[in-house]
């Protein structure tokens, strides 16, 4: 029997590639530092350029290879650019994030039509678009790949405690379009997963959070008895993104607390 690799080892990304979207804030900052942290060259992608370079900046501070981009997911050309200027620049893709989302709150009843595409059309959508495009870069160099989608506990559940119709609805869908692209990329040594993040502190959660009752009802949701914090999400991402989990696809990893354990 052959000696086993260092346990570290299935852990280190470097020589990889990775594209993170939504990389200008919150838990994309966050993943694209966890990468660059484990070895990987990160593209961090965001619609805002200036959050992109930011964390470009940052990663760079660090002593990571790191290239900012914009693009909006929910636009075919962006995505195809994005993948395409990639290759070109770093020489491949070896890791997909497909993190960037938005969400709509309102009541069902009171949901408009344009907030509904417009969750769909970037969560879903993009998710879509980003995952065939880094796919295609992924089969052409024939060394496999990882992508990994960010879902929810709300893809798992209703919209609890704050109304959000579309966002749930996306990111269900998120989660059985991992499913079905793992099943399909296999043969190719794609491994296809997700992580379903619960509610972290960020700038996209910090108006809910500080409503005391809001905050209230998730800690008393969630058996853990707490919010998550961004870090907790750096050993999931590097783990999707890493030797460590090469008999895995298809699947969705909660880091909830215990959510959707209730």
């Amino acid at each position: 029997m052959s000696e086993s690799k260092p346990i570290s080892s299935l852990f280190d990304l470097s020589g990889k590639v990775a594209i993170v979207t939504g990389a200008g804030s919150g838990l994309g900052a966050v993943f694209a530092g966890a990468l660059a942290d484990a070895g990987a060259a990160v593209v961090a992608s965001d619609l805002n350029l200036e959050g992109a370079e930011a964390t470009v900046a940052r990663l760079e501070a660090s002593g990571a290879r790191a290239l900012a981009i914009a693009a909006n997911m929910a636009r075919e050309e962006d995505v195809i650019a994005l993948v395409e200027r990639t290759v070109a620049e770093l020489g491949r893709v070896d890791i997909l994030v497909n993190n960037a989302g938005i969400g709509a709150v309102a009541p069902p009843e009171d949901m408009s039509l344009e907030d509904w595409q417009r969750v769909i059309d970037v969560n879903l959508t993009g998710v879509f678009l980003g995952a065939r495009e880094a796919a295609k870069a992924m089969i052409a160099a024939g060394n496999g790949g990882r992508i990994i989608n960010i879902a929810s506990i709300l893809g798992a559940g209703a919209s609890i405690p704050v109304p959000a119709a579309p966002y749930a609805a996306s990111k269900a869908a998120v989660i059985n379009l991992t499913r079905d692209l793992a099943v399909h990329w296999a043969p190719y040594g794609i491994l296809v997963n997700a992580i379903g993040p619960a509610y972290f502190g960020t700038a996209m959660t910090q108006g809910l959070i500080e409503i005391p009752e809001m905050r209230a009802a998730i800690e008393g949701r969630t058996p853990l008895g707490r919010l998550g914090q961004p870090e907790e999400l750096r050993g999931p991402i590097v783990f999707l993104a890493s030797e460590a989990s090469s008999y895995i696809t298809g699947h969705t990893l909660f880091v909830d607390g215990g959510w959707t354990s209730m």
